[in-house]
């Protein structure tokens, strides 16, 4: 069984069947075949004979296949096979994956592969390196940037319960600010070099009223609280400086009601969508009944939904002097890509061209929770890994596999998570995936393995509950492990701010506590560093091969 199923458009792919038993082999067929989604043609299928010259056992039956007439039978580079085996006595088929049940194919039964583009590569500047996660309002704060109008100030930077509903998806402002800006975390930047950080991946800091900036006001300015331009422009300088780059989020999905471009609120000078018809804006957003009526993200009225294909947001967006220009002539290397199955093909592709005309070495990273070789995403299948639209994805089903090895011995989720990316994805895509064990949308890791379930509790109740002591002991004995298994994977790890400091806290706003500077886990942190280090010495997490050499309930080993 090959590593790899994902395979440049450019020259010959083998397929090959070995057979070791007794048994008289008459007859190897492959079909192989698209799943027809995207196509006016429908499913393509095309069939071959294997062959051999071997006369005694073991021996083999392959084929060579260019791999430009594969690619030529699918639109989005995915592609499935079985083997059609006839012996002396009997017929049967080869191809299953062991993982389809988990990753979306289950219907084919066969095993995926994936054809990408033969210039397809991804930076190098990522690779073997470490990234670190910072919700810029929580981070580290300077002090030296006023509050907006209509913020509130939470002083409670030691104890940090951030405000929040009273149930999960009640509604709430989110304009009460910690006060964390950008030359705070510029003031931080040796800590960040001397946990092994090389890249620095920012929460929004586009202008917004809330503190989480995913509800944009002015793509073209960042938030006078976190700084402004200056402040980014420095920090990325600083940054460069010890040799850490910069990416940034980019949220394109959808903007803020209380925005530029919408202006729900009449706050902009009444030139937004929501007041005007005749508004440059316009046309960005969808209107069902002019105009409170209005598509919106995932129905939250304060985020109404962009239409990523509409020519003139894509201009603004990506056109000359426009929003990714803007920051990359700052020096920003990337941009991570807000819920990005909700991103039209035309804006991925169009994304794509954009940054690497800018920079060819800078990175673009989907939010992708599931296998990004093959989703479905509004029954429309994506092909974000051909080599035209991301170079890297968030790694979700990694997370999901070490808190279940971890937490319960299940060793059998990590393995098939770990073995079907990386023989669904191409090689450079494996080098360059995003790792994580928390992000500013899941519960801190070290919550996750030694705390309380929140099965029930009120959210009085989540936003005071802490660890024990023993708990404590616990929970950092296994995000040590948990840690390990992250960072000597392949792919790039990254730290959610405060996840290497012991930072607890149930789900979101509760994981977005304030980083406990002077009250870190030092035992916690100092494992980090180590780690760290020891990646930044090791060339083989840049571009080496791996396998899973042996699993079990308390035991799982990795070359």
């Amino acid at each position: 069984m090959s590593l790899f199923g994902a395979f440049s458009n450019c020259g010959t792919i083998t397929f090959r069947l070995e057979f070791s038993n007794e048994k008289r082999i008459l007859s190897v067929k492959m079909a192989i075949h698209s799943d027809g989604l995207n196509s006016p043609c429908g499913e393509r299928s095309k069939e071959y004979i294997l062959t051999t010259s071997d006369i005694v056992y073991p021996f083999s039956f392959e084929v060579d296949i260019p791999a430009s007439e594969l690619s030529a039978l699918t639109p989005n580079g995915l592609l499935y096979y079985r083997y059609d085996v006839v012996s002396e006595n009997a017929s049967f088929s080869l191809g299953g994956e062991e993982v389809s049940e988990l990753y979306g194919h289950e219907e084919f039964g066969d095993r995926q592969l994936l054809i990408y583009d033969k210039d397809f590569k991804t930076p190098s500047f990522i690779k073997g390196g470490e990234i670190y996660h910072i919700f810029v309002d929580r981070f580290a704060t300077s002090g030296k940037y006023p509050l907006k109008d209509g913020a509130k100030k939470n002083n409670d930077w030691e104890n940090g319960i951030p405000v929040y509903a009273p149930y999960r998806g009640a509604p709430i402002q989110n304009n009460e600010f910690f006060g964390g800006d950008l030359t705070g975390a510029e003031e931080r930047i040796r800590y960040l070099a001397s946990l092994g950080v090389t890249t620095v991946y920012l929460s929004p800091v586009f202008d917004s009223p809330s503190n989480h900036k995913y509800d944009t006001s002015d793509y073209m300015k960042v938030d006078s609280m976190f700084g402004g331009d200056k402040a980014l422009e420095s920090f990325v300088k600083k940054c460069r400086k010890r040799n850490i780059s910069v990416i940034l989020d980019g949220v394109f999905n959808h903007t803020g009601d209380d925005s530029v471009y919408f202006d729900r609120f009449h706050s902009h000078g009444d030139n937004g969508a929501y007041n005007n018809t005749e508004s440059p804006y316009f046309e960005w957003y969808n209107f069902r009944n002019y105009p409170e009526d209005y598509e919106c993200w995932w129905g939250i009225k304060i985020l109404p939904r962009v239409n990523s294909s509409c020519e003139s947001f894509r201009n603004y967006i990506l056109g000359k002097g426009g929003v990714v220009e803007k920051y990359m002539k700052m020096g920003v290397a990337g941009f991570r890509l807000d819920v990005a199955d909700e991103l039209s093909d035309v804006f991925l592709d169009d994304m794509r061209a954009k940054v690497k005309s800018e920079n060819s070495e800078s990175i673009i990273i989907g939010e992708v929770w599931e296998d990004a070789s093959n989703k479905i995403a509004y029954s429309y299948r994506r092909h974000y890994l051909d080599g035209r639209q991301l170079d890297s994805v968030m790694n979700y089903p990694l997370r999901e596999g070490v808190i279940s090895f971890i937490k319960y011995g299940d060793y059998q989720t990590l393995k098939r998570a770990l073995e079907t990316i990386y023989r669904h994805y191409p090689k450079c895509v494996s080098d360059s995936l995003m790792n994580f064990l928390g992000t500013h949308d899941t519960e801190r890791i070290i919550t996750v393995l030694a705390g309380d379930p929140d099965d029930g509790k009120s959210h009085d109740e989540l936003a005071r509950m802490r660890l024990s002591d023993e708990q404590r002991s616990i929970g950092r004995r296994l995000v040590k492990c948990a840690w390990g298994i992250v960072s000597t994977s392949y792919g790039v790890p990254s730290i959610f701010y405060g996840d290497e400091a012991g930072l607890e806290g149930y789900h979101d706003p509760f994981c977005r506590r304030p980083f406990p500077w002077g009250k870190e886990d030092v035992e916690l942190e100092e494992f980090y560093k180590r780690i760290g280090v020891f990646r930044k010495n090791e060339n083989i997490f840049k571009e080496g091969l791996f396998r899973v050499v042996y699993s079990s309930d308390n035991v799982f080993v990795t070359e």
